[in-house]
């Protein structure tokens, strides 16, 4: 299938969203459970099928054997679970189209769980029988059609694609209550790129997973830069989540991308279900911001959070015992330090978190600092505004590294400011474009000197040109003019192909020295080092003096008539109201 296919197909399932919208007696935040699902019962249908002749020809070559084997034993070696025929999906959706269609898809979910225990409780099975109303008992019928077009080879990453494209449309859809489930691909990406997770039996934390994007987009990067299925199988995903329903979604995103690992329904800050502290190689999250309720006595022995201390408020509190206990003034922090004290002697960590954390003051100022001062800060990164659903304002990525404080980088972190980079959605919607999250990827490999990459996104690049048309009608079609436009962006920056510290873009800023992070007092603001670029507007200096001299006539002459309008508006409203207007106005 190609990428244009996909877009296609992506694009017509998303109706069913319509369709559900139209006619359904459920609540907007709902819509998301009931197509997962059924996109879910597509995908095991599909991949069950594809495996099916194989699965009867052991079957019947062990028959009567002492190796005989049940159909449900060699279902789950050769596709990894056992599809019983009620579940199958031509079953249900060739069944009349009335109000039993409910009852037909609860129970081959319930089937489904039966047979393969690590399902348990995964689907969302009660949910259809709000989607058989009483004036349409067909719309659930019709939706189920709708998924039927999925073509029968479809793979496996066809489906996690199509799953992951339907959690950022819900997210879109829902806005600032999806971003609780849903951190937007691009952004993922990204961090994904700058932490390069390597194959093998690496062990991956996520203590707010939402719907486990992170962990998809790490596998996906794995699979892209050649890991072998084998590599791919040992790397081992841990979820944390606290909202019940968000569970289920995350351990289906898993089962949908074929990614092994365990999501536990758990509070962060008062469970620690996988003991985390030091145990970790990679550890990535979006967490919620600004969190203000987190208890202080339940974390402050926790040494997830005390290794690099817990925020305080100044002074103490001034209630009286029988007051609510004394809470964290803001658990940012609270994350920050998680993420630190999770890793391994070689982890390597990636977050996002609201900007007010880079320069926080206080306690929080003194976890800063410490971590500073260690050198496990590697790369801080401040994004575009609306990137995210939940959140308007420019959020900042953190990223950590454990070897660092052994490298000659220990007294150095490097900071991008990335907030003009982005491509429109639309009105208020942003995201990367692929070429912007490799251009920004490129400059962290630049740093750490991997001059090749930059020699092969260039070639990379050249390629695409070659084999771009001059010009199209279709915005989808990327023309010459763009490829060229990636390269020159790149070659203008970094004109050597090595790391340059490049004003309004990046800089490794030093601990020490004039404008060092000592100096700017342990700031994490990239836009304190990075610095702006001041166009050169071409004028000579009497030009400026007239331009200036110019504008302020304008001025003066607008604040004229302000005035004028002012007392104009004044004087109607007093001969319309009369002796009122004078009483109000006193």
């Amino acid at each position: 299938m190609t990428d244009k296919e996909l877009k296609d197909l992506k694009d017509d399932l998303w109706h069913s969203a319509d369709v559900l919208r139209a006619g359904a007696y459920l609540a907007a935040n709902k819509y998301g459970q009931p197509i997962l699902g059924l996109i879910f019962l597509r995908y095991a249908d599909i991949l069950y099928k594809q495996h099916k002749e194989e699965i009867k020809t052991e079957y019947n070559r062990l028959k009567g054997g002492r190796m005989e084997k049940s159909m449900k034993e060699i279902s789950i070696e050769k596709c990894g679970f056992y599809l019983p025929e009620c579940a199958y999906y031509d079953f249900i959706n060739d069944a009349p189209d009335d109000a039993n269609k409910a009852t037909l898809v609860k129970k081959a979910m319930e089937a489904i769980e039966d047979e393969n225990p690590k399902m348990d409780g995964v689907l969302p099975k009660e949910v259809y029988a709000q989607l058989v109303p009483e004036d349409a008992p067909e719309l659930l019928s019709n939706i189920v059609r709708i998924f039927k077009d999925i073509p029968e080879n479809s793979t496996i990453d066809i489906f996690g694609e199509i799953y992951e494209f339907f959690l950022g449309k819900f997210a879109l859809a829902e806005g600032k209550d999806g971003g609780t489930f849903y951190t937007p691909a691009t952004v993922v990406r990204y961090m994904v790129e700058v932490l390069n997770p390597q194959p093998g039996e690496k062990k991956f934390l996520d203590p707010a997973c939402g719907s486990g994007g992170m962990f998809v987009q790490a596998a996906r990067y794995m699979h892209d830069h050649n890991a072998t299925e084998s590599e791919q199988m040992k790397f081992r995903c841990y979820g944390v989540e606290k909202e019940p329903d968000t569970v289920k979604l995350a351990k289906m995103n898993l089962l949908l991308n074929n990614i092994r690992g365990d999501i536990t329904q758990a509070n962060s800050f008062y469970s620690d279900p996988y003991n985390a502290f030091g145990q970790f190689d990679y550890v990535m999250a979006n967490p919620p911001f600004n969190v203000d309720e987190v208890v202080v006595e339940k974390v402050s022995n926790d040494i997830r959070f005390s290794t690099y201390g817990v925020p305080r408020n100044k002074s103490k509190s001034t209630k009286k015992k029988s007051d609510k206990k004394e809470t964290v003034p803001n658990a940012n922090y609270l994350w920050i330090g998680y993420f630190a004290t999770a890793l391994n002697e070689h982890g390597k960590a990636a977050l996002v978190m609201a900007n007010s954390a880079s320069d926080a003051s206080g306690s929080e100022y003194e976890i800063r600092k410490k971590m500073i001062e260690e050198g496990i800060i590697s790369q801080m990164v401040t994004l575009p505004s609306n990137m995210f659903s939940s959140v308007t304002l420019p959020a900042t990525l953190w990223f950590f590294d454990k070897q660092k404080p052994n490298t000659e980088k220990k007294n150095e972190i490097l900071f991008i400011d990335a907030r003009n980079i982005f491509t429109q959605i639309d009105r208020a919607h942003r995201k990367f474009s692929n070429e912007q999250i490799k251009n920004l990827g490129v400059i962290t490999k630049l740093y750490h000197g991997d001059t090749q990459a930059f020699v092969d996104l260039i070639d990379e690049y050249k390629t695409e040109f070659e084999n771009a048309p001059e010009s199209s009608d279709n915005k989808e079609v990327l023309t010459k003019d763009y490829w060229q436009s990636q390269i020159d962006w790149l070659t203008e920056r970094f004109p050597d192909g090595v790391y340059a510290d490049v004003i309004g873009l990046c800089k490794a800023a030093p601990m020490d020295g004039e404008d060092g992070i000592i100096d700017q007092d342990y700031s994490l603001n990239a836009g304190r080092y990075v610095g702006v670029v001041i166009e050169d507007d071409g004028l000579t200096y009497e030009e400026f003096k007239e331009e200036m001299y110019s504008l302020n006539a304008e001025f003066t002459t607008l604040s004229a008539e302000a005035k004028n309008l002012e007392e104009l508006i004044a004087n109607n409203l007093k001969e319309l109201l009369g002796e009122w207007y004078g009483i109000c106005e006193i």
